[in-house]
């Protein structure tokens, strides 16, 4: 069985086992990996732009390095292959969890149970609850649910079109070593510098392929390409930009605007300012489309490595 085959598969695989299963309560690779790399920090930590990156290399590598011995002790078996690809991708991507969060909290405020809305807001963002009201919180999820669509599904699915098995689990640790350190705090604004950048470089493909995907599968794709072309340069993050500008154009509403992190106010621009507040049912409208976009997703990356390989193929011969 050829390499394209084992990834489409596996992906499917993968996708199907977070749709039933979810993220483990105990035990997730993600967490392990976390504590690993909080292990790493401890040790190497300096106030420095280099002593970071070499945080990251060991992070990083050591998850591409633990993959690709993987990918190769299986490789004589196509059954094995597609398991292990199944297995990482169900450990990589988190489609079902991001859906069950945004919904607990937007059933919450349909019951108009702000108090627990604002509990369960913290699962799923960082923003502050306590300085939001219930069309705040709904905003947040929203914003939560198109930025990490890009960051826990469809980029994972995109690194592991490219590189199969290493590719899912190097993106994960990329990803998840820019939210352990990649934030502008005092302690992590030098030595978190190289994780954030180079998350930014490893989402910049899945974010561009979320966006587009949004405007293919939303209820409005002109108004998702006009908040897209006018708005995205404007969002500090150069994915979650396009990510929520696209997202806010195809559901209609506006996003960005102030944000409260940890008490630090942040003055966002304005994403798709032709559209209206962002209302509590909105939450559910957004996770509709995060599923429509993960499993088109999964058929263009799928797609994509099956072209690769059949091309691969023809040149050997």
């Amino acid at each position: 069985m050829g390499a394209g085959r084992v990834f489409a598969y596996g992906a499917a695989a993968g996708l199907i086992g977070d749709l039933l299963l979810g993220d483990p309560r105990r035990g997730h690779p993600v967490a392990a990996f976390g504590r690993a790399a909080g292990a790493v920090e401890r040790v190497l930590w300096r106030n420095h732009r280099g002593w970071g990156a070499l945080h990251t290399a060991v992070c990083a590598g050591g998850a591409v390095a633990l993959g690709s011995v993987a990918a190769r002790a299986v490789r004589p078996s196509a059954v094995a292959s597609v398991a292990l690809t199944g297995a990482a991708t169900w450990a990589v991507v988190g489609g079902t969890s991001l859906a069950r969060e945004a919904r607990t909290i937007g059933r919450a405020l349909e019951a108009w149970d702000v108090e627990a809305a604002r509990a369960r807001l913290p699962h799923l963002c960082g923003r502050d609850p306590q300085a939001l009201d219930a069309d705040g919180m709904a905003r947040a999820v929203v914003e939560s649910v198109a930025e990490n669509t890009s960051d826990a599904v469809v980029g994972a699915l995109v690194w592991g079109a490219v590189g199969g098995v290493p590719g899912l689990l190097g993106f994960r640790a990329v990803n998840t070593l820019d939210a352990m350190v990649g934030h502008k705090s005092a302690r992590y604004r030098r030595y978190g510098w190289a994780s954030a950048r180079l998350d930014d470089v490893a989402g910049w493909p899945g974010a561009r392929l979320t966006a587009v995907l949004a405007v293919l599968a939303g209820p409005d794709p002109r108004g998702a390409v006009r908040a897209w072309r006018t708005d995205a340069a404007q969002h500090p993050s150069p994915n979650a930009g396009p990510v929520e500008a696209s997202f806010a154009g195809a559901l209609g509403v506006r996003l960005g605007g102030t944000l409260s992190y940890g008490g630090r106010v942040e003055h966002r621009p304005v994403l798709n300012t032709e559209g209206r507040a962002v209302g509590t049912s909105d939450v559910e409208r957004a996770v509709r489309l995060s599923k429509r976009v993960t499993w088109l997703a999964l058929g263009v990356c799928a797609g994509a490595r099956l072209l690769m390989s059949a091309r691969s193929s023809n040149r050997g011969k």
